[in-house]
């Protein structure tokens, strides 16, 4: 067993998760991911239109006698995140339509900031047999800070970068878990009900966590995320209350491999080395005089010997001269302007690069 102060790094820890939360440290956890109980209020076996019986969640752990019952199980376990989390810590909720509601509003009581909704859209959602209803085909993650002041982490370029350089979305269109992923008990059954994919945990934890940090997981279920954190290079902690499930998950994350260190970098802009415009012209990477061209071509401004640029009796830094043409509230100049090179307009940014290169 790992142990950070007396915080069980790597361990799945077997039962109720509120009493096991309660013994752990306060301030100990970078970000908590919880899937709890949906309480789907089923009403009686469902089955397809030719009579067989769909496998869905019917576990006693789903059940809760009112909603009063359910509102005082998530409050209680919402107490207990919110004090294991450090001050710029996240949590990340997820749920149906049944349950989300009451949590969020729960959240929100106990002084959480939401950040975003994001909603997780099933490329293969189950239909709805009855016909009665639209098909179900999406759930929803709650992310939150512990506060509205709170200096949390997003891994912003990361997710552009996942997202083939476009700003992430807060749509996630992510299959439900199955083939080879899905995982099955010895008579092929479903081994966990609600089993998610690792691709949706996968985002939520890169986009929020740095490789080396801690990660909660009050139900714990099959697993995931403490594979997916091992694949990462996050530390995890586990609580589940069956523990069929635990057994399942500890096999399941022995086998996982972790990454190797230089795979698991991140690279924020904000933590690279901050170059003003002003030192590619004094480096001569760029003369004084210099014609720069915005992106699309309309437009045109002269670089100036203390770095600003000037353009039709207007002068100021890249970003002002690059909103004030535009007329728009703010500008990254870096990506605005523009060299002409061998008739392609090439972004100042690559000149940027270079001598944060040189100064490295």
């Amino acid at each position: 067993m790992s142990v950070q102060g007396s915080m069980p790094l790597g361990e799945v820890l077997v039962g109720d998760c509120v009493e096991i939360m309660k013994g752990l440290p306060a301030g100990s956890v970078d970000m908590i991911f919880a899937d709890p109980p949906y309480n789907l209020q089923l009403g009686g076996e469902l089955t397809r239109p030719n009579n067989s019986r769909v496998d869905g969640v019917e576990d006693s752990w789903d059940r809760f006698d009112d909603f009063a019952a359910y509102d005082h199980f998530t409050n209680a376990w919402l107490r207990q995140a919110r004090r294991l989390l450090k001050p710029d810590g996240t949590l990340w909720v997820i749920g149906s339509y049944h349950n989300i509601f009451r949590v969020g509003a729960g959240l929100q009581d106990l002084g959480f900031w939401i950040l975003n909704d994001v909603i997780w859209r099933k490329s293969n959602p189950m239909p709805n047999f009855r016909g009665r209803r639209f098909t179900n085909a999406h759930e929803t993650l709650i992310w939150a800070s512990k506060d509205q002041e709170a200096n949390y982490t997003f891994n912003y370029r990361s997710m552009k970068a996942l997202n083939e350089d476009l700003q992430m979305r807060s749509d996630w269109f992510i299959p439900i878990c199955g083939g080879q992923e899905r995982l099955r008990d010895s008579e092929g059954k479903k081994a966990h009900s609600t089993q998610k994919p690792e691709a949706l945990l996968h985002r939520c934890l890169l986009a929020s966590t740095k490789p080396g940090e801690v990660v909660l997981d009050p139900f714990f279920g099959s697993g995931t995320t403490g594979a997916v954190a091992r694949k990462l290079g996050r530390r995890w902690v586990g609580i589940e209350r069956e523990e069929k499930y635990a057994a399942v998950a500890r096999k399941r994350i022995s086998r996982v491999q972790p990454g190797d260190p230089e795979s698991l970098q991140i690279t924020e802009k904000r933590e690279q080395k901050r170059v003003p415009f002003g030192w590619l012209v004094e480096r001569g990477l760029l003369e004084a005089g210099t014609t720069l061209v915005s992106y699309n071509g309309r437009y045109r401004a002269k670089v100036r010997s203390d770095g600003t640029l000037v353009t039709e009796g207007f002068s100021g830094s890249i970003h002002q001269v690059g909103a004030h043409v535009q007329g728009a509230p703010a500008c990254n100049g870096w990506q605005f302007w523009c060299l002409n090179a061998e008739g392609k307009r090439v972004p100042i940014d690559v000149l940027r690069d270079k001598l944060r290169a040189e100064l490295n």
